[in-house]
């Protein structure tokens, strides 16, 4: 049997992209402890379709 583990998948998701109007979406998926960070997770992504550096946040 798999142990249940502290660990889960998450997806990040751009914060700009979606307010800009262009196509396409970026998104990034990582993983983070459940028991150490309970909150949402915000980190600076690189996003290809704009060509720099922006805010992706957790959904869902």
């Amino acid at each position: 049997m798999a142990k249940k583990g502290n660990r889960i998948q998450v997806i990040l998701e751009c914060t700009e992209h979606k307010t800009s109007g262009l196509p396409g979406m970026s998104r990034y998926i990582t993983t983070k402890n459940r028991k150490n960070t309970t909150e949402r997770i915000e980190l600076k992504k690189y996003n290809p379709v704009m060509k720099k550096m922006t805010l992706h946040k957790e959904i869902k």
